[in-house]
C-alpha cells in the first residue's frame, strides 16, 4: 500500500468541442460503460490509501445525469473527495437551466471560459459554430447566478488583434463592475498555452514575445517570465541536465476512453502511455506508475537539454515560451523525430 494520493481523471463521456489549443490532444468521443468507474477504482484500490475519481478528462459534466454522476464520483472515491475547481461546461450552461444552480450548490464561485478572439475566430478554434455566442450567454448566466466568469484567451500571431477586441468587449460588458456587485472579481488573462497536443500544431503562428499588443501585456500571464525561443536556446545550449517530470505525494493519471493510462505531464501519445488497464496486470501498472516508467520518460533521462537544443531549437525564433514549456516542446520534438525548423 502506497501513501501517495492517486487522482484518476477518466474520459467517460467525451467533449462537445475540438479546440485547437487542447494540450492533451484530440481523441474520438465514445462512452465507456457506467460500471467501468468502479472497475477502474477497484483496479488501483489495493495499492493506494486515497483515490479521487473524476468521470471527465475534457469537458466536465458532459452527461445528462451530471448530478447523479457527481454523487457517484464522490461515492466511489476512496478516503478522498473530488473538487469542483473553476471548470464547468459552457455547452451545458446554455442548454440546461438547472446547471448553474447545481454549480452553486456544489460551491462553485468562479468558472473559466476559453476564448480565441471574436466570433469567427473563437468558433473556428473551438471547433463548432455558435461557440462564441454560447460563451457570451454563459457569461450572463454565471453573472445572474452570482458566479464570476474568468475569461481565458489563447493568443497567437493570427488572432492577436482580436484578443485586444476581446479585452475591449469585457470592458464594454462591465464585467469587473458586475462581479464586484456580488463580492467577486472578474479575471481576464491571456497566454500562448503550452506547445504540446493540438497547440503544438500551431507552432508556426505562435506569438512572438514582442508582438504581444501593449494593451494585452498586463493580462498576459507572468509576461516578465516569458522568453523568446532564441533566449531559451541560449539559456539551454550548455545545459547537461535533462527534462524532468516527477510526481510528489500526489499522482494524477489520465485514463482515455479506451482504458489507456497516461500521466498528466503532457499530451496523450504512444510514447507517453503507461499502459492499458485491459491488458496489463495491476501490479505491473502500479510499478510503472510509481517508478515513472514510460518510453518518453526513459528517453528524457538519457538525452540532455544541450542535445535537444542542438537538434530541435530554432535560434532565430522570437516565439514566446515559458522555459519549462520549451523544455517539454524540445523533448516531444525528439520523441517524434522532428527536424530543425
Amino acid at each position: 500500500m502506497f501513501h501517495k494520493s492517486l487522482i484518476l481523471a477518466v474520459d467517460m463521456y467525451g467533449c462537445p468541442n475540438r479546440c485547437r489549443h487542447c494540450w492533451i490532444g484530440h481523441m474520438p468521443n465514445r462512452r465507456i460503460g457506467e460500471n467501468a468507474d468502479r472497475w477502474i477504482v477497484d483496479y488501483f484500490s489495493p495499492f493506494f490509501e486515497r483515490i479521487t475519481y473524476y468521470s471527465w478528462l475534457r469537458e466536465p459534466d458532459f452527461c445528462d445525469n451530471y448530478k447523479e454522476r457527481w454523487d457517484r464520483d464522490n461515492e466511489i472515491s476512496v478516503n478522498a473527495r473530488p473538487e469542483r475547481f473553476e471548470l464547468a461546461s459552457f455547452w451545458r450552461l446554455v442548454r440546461d437551466p438547472d446547471y448553474a444552480l447545481f454549480l452553486k450548490e456544489t460551491g462553485v464561485k468562479r468558472v473559466q471560459l476559453t476564448w480565441f478572439g471574436m466570433e469567427t475566430m473563437t468558433d473556428r478554434y473551438t471547433g463548432r459554430k455558435g461557440a462564441f455566442k454560447e460563451l457570451l450567454k454563459a457569461t450572463d448566466i454565471l453573472l445572474a447566478n452570482q458566479i464570476a466568469p474568468r475569461w481565458q484567451a489563447f493568443i497567437n500571431e493570427e488572432n492577436k488583434e482580436q484578443i485586444v477586441s476581446l479585452a475591449d468587449l469585457a470592458d464594454t460588458l462591465q464585467l469587473e463592475e458586475r462581479c464586484a456587485a456580488f463580492g467577486e472579481r472578474f479575471a481576464f488573462f491571456v497566454h500562448s498555452g503550452s506547445c504540446d497536443g493540438e497547440n503544438r500544431k500551431l507552432y508556426d503562428i505562435r506569438i512572438e514575445k514582442d508582438h504581444v499588443p501593449d494593451k494585452i501585456r498586463p493580462y498576459y500571464m507572468n509576461y516578465d517570465e516569458v522568453y523568446t525561443e532564441q533566449e531559451c536556446c541560449e539559456l539551454l545550449k550548455d545545459d547537461h541536465s535533462h527534462v524532468e517530470y516527477h510526481n510528489e505525494e500526489q499522482i494524477v493519471l489520465n485514463v482515455s476512453n479506451t482504458y489507456d493510462v497516461y500521466f498528466n505531464f503532457t499530451h496523450m501519445t504512444e510514447a507517453w502511455k503507461i499502459g492499458s488497464l485491459k491488458s496489463i496486470e495491476p501490479e505491473e501498472m502500479v510499478r510503472r506508475v510509481i517508478t515513472e516508467d514510460t518510453a518518453a520518460l526513459r528517453t528524457a533521462r538519457e538525452v540532455t537539454l544541450q542535445t535537444l537544443v542542438e537538434k530541435y531549437g530554432n535560434r532565430h525564433s522570437k516565439r514566446a515560451f515559458f522555459i519549462d514549456d520549451y523544455k517539454s516542446y524540445l523533448l516531444n520534438c525528439h520523441m517524434e523525430g522532428v527536424k530543425n525548423p
